[in-house]
């Protein structure tokens, strides 16, 4: 099992920007061990002849062809219907 030392910590609390009063060094010491511990654990587990997992929900990726559709209407019939327009575009108040 690696050894968690309290600059281990300390050096850990600097790097992710938090707090961390003396009094709660050692308690953090304790539980980093045993979260590096069970990691240790893990990969003691015997996986040989198992396949990778990529998806576990047995969902699948449905594509379909993009087909463009024509509605009949032109990009000037429906600037037609803008109140105001400038270049081919729809002109509206500046919004900030």
């Amino acid at each position: 099992m690696s050894k968690i030392s309290k600059d281990d910590v300390l050096r850990l609390a600097k790097l992710s920007n938090i707090y961390i009063d003396e009094s709660q060094i050692d308690t953090f010491v304790h539980e980093l061990e045993e979260i590096i511990g069970y990691v240790e654990m893990l990969g003691d587990v015997d996986v040989a002849g198992l396949e990778p997992t990529q998806q576990v929900t047995g969902l699948k990726n449905i594509m379909r062809p993009d087909e463009e559709v024509d509605y009949g209407v032109t990009p000037k019939d429906l600037l037609r219907n803008a109140p105001a327009q400038e270049k081919n575009q729809i002109k509206v108040k500046r919004v900030l």
